[in-house]
This record gives C-alpha cells, sequence and structure tokens, in this order.
C-alpha cells in the first residue's frame, strides 16, 4: 500500500504573499521527500480549497489516504473546529478516501531554531553576550483560545531560556499587549536593544500590524516562512500521524486527530 499524501492545509488570504510563502515552503517539504506526493490546500480565500483537493485525489486514487496536516503554530479554532468540520464533510462525502488531521506544528524545538535563525539572519542576537543585553518581543497573531495564549507564553519561556535579557510575548489581535506595547515594556525593564520576532508562519495583514509597533524597536526579524526548520518539522508532524495508521491501517477509515 503507498504512503498517504500529504496535504498541507493553510488558512489563506486576500494578501497574495501569504499564497507565495506557502508554496515556498511546501515546495521546500518536497525537496525534503521527493517520492512523497504532497498537496497543498486552504481554508479560506485561496485556491485550490481544501475539498476541491480532496475530491481531485479522490478521483485520482479512490483508495487514497490522505494527512491533512495544519500549518497552525498553536492549536485553535481553525485546529480544533474549522479544519475538523471540513475534513468531517470531505469524508462523509468521500467514503472510500482514508483521512486523517495530523497535529499542529507547535510546540517543537525546531519552532524554537526556526525563531532563533530568522533573528539571526535579521541581525539580532548572534552572540551569547549580545541576546544577554537584548530584550525579544515573540509577535503572534493573536487568539481567544486559552490553549493557544499559553503556547505563545510558554514558547516565550522556551527562548528565554537562550539567553535573551527578556522575552514578552505579544499579540497583533484579539489579546494583549500589542507589539509596541511589549517593546516599550522591554525598554522600561533596562534592556539595551529590543528585537521583534514575528511568530507567524507567512505575511499578511495581521503580520503587517506586527511590523507596524516594532518600528521602535532595533531589529525585526521575517516572518518563519520556508525556513529549513519549518520544512522538517512538517515532515515530522506527517510522520507522527502516519506511523500508529500504518501500525493499524484499519484506523484510516475514520476521521481521526493525532495530538
Amino acid at each position: 500500500m503507498s504512503r498517504p499524501r500529504l496535504l498541507v492545509v493553510a488558512h489563506g488570504s486576500r494578501d497574495p504573499r501569504h499564497a507565495a510563502t506557502v508554496h515556498a515552503l511546501v515546495r521546500r517539504v518536497r525537496s525534503l521527500r521527493p517520492g512523497l506526493r504532497v498537496e497543498t490546500g486552504f481554508l479560506d480565500f485561496d485556491a485550490p480549497s481544501v475539498p476541491r483537493v480532496l475530491e481531485r485525489v479522490a478521483a485520482e486514487d479512490p483508495k487514497a489516504g490522505v494527512v491533512a496536516l495544519p500549518l497552525l503554530l498553536t492549536r485553535a479554532f481553525h485546529a480544533k473546529s474549522d479544519l475538523p468540520a471540513v475534513l468531517a464533510d470531505s469524508a462523509a462525502a468521500l467514503p472510500g478516501l482514508r483521512i486523517r488531521q495530523a497535529a499542529v506544528l507547535g510546540p517543537s524545538p525546531l519552532l524554537t531554531a526556526a525563531v532563533g535563525r530568522r533573528l539571526y539572519e535579521a541581525g539580532a542576537g548572534r552572540t551569547l553576550a549580545a541576546r544577554r543585553s537584548t530584550g525579544l518581543v515573540l509577535a503572534s497573531a493573536g487568539s481567544t483560545d486559552p490553549e493557544a495564549i499559553a503556547a505563545i507564553a510558554a514558547m516565550a519561556r522556551e527562548l528565554r531560556r537562550t539567553g535573551w535579557c527578556s522575552v514578552r510575548p505579544a499579540f497583533a489581535s484579539a489579546s494583549l499587549p500589542r507589539t509596541e506595547d511589549a517593546v516599550r515594556l522591554l525598554r522600561a525593564d533596562g534592556c539595551a536593544r529590543v528585537a521583534v520576532a514575528p511568530y507567524v508562519i507567512a505575511p499578511g495583514r495581521l503580520p503587517d500590524r506586527i511590523a507596524d509597533g516594532a518600528r521602535a524597536a532595533d531589529v525585526l526579524a521575517d516572518v518563519l516562512g520556508p525556513c529549513p526548520e519549518l520544512a522538517e518539522l512538517i515532515v515530522e508532524r506527517y510522520e507522527q500521524a502516519v506511523r500508529p495508521a500504518e501500525a493499524a491501517p484499519a484506523a484510516l477509515g475514520r476521521l481521526g486527530v493525532t495530538a
């Protein structure tokens, strides 16, 4: 039996930079696993939609398996409700298609490494001495989900362990503080320099809001985008979702969620 296809699911955006970044990341994933069929689908705004991709896969191979991997850093509405509902509808409409939802990307040491890479590329924290004098804002899109907020706080604590003077989480929407407020608080804490790390995957409206809030900072890193660590993490989450299915093939007959 062939291995299930990997369907990378992005939210989508009216900003064309979002889809371009997602496609660049998927190309890097394909380069890591040349023999793996990797598809891309969007929940909103961009095409192809997740249902259309699943319909095409079912038409090409009625007995195919699919691992739908949410391109999300934390578990919030899209991972808990939005995507499962879309996959359940498709599973009902395409009974021969075996669908499994993989876990979200975070938490993972690879995400810590990806944030560190983007900061290094921007010229921040290249030595331990530099990190010790630099405060860091970990700026995410924002969520009202307590689990997602807690995950951002945990990521900030993990980054603090890598030597930064201080690390404060910030949010572009839904939660507080905003990026500009976190920058100001780090200055008040006595940090000689302040860097902002957008904890988002692709450009768009909310990342632009993060960038606006970072104007008083010394360094603004890039979004995570198609960095090697993120591509490696996608493959890791795919393998984690596939392993129990390969051990018990019958489990593929129902929609499951890998935590």
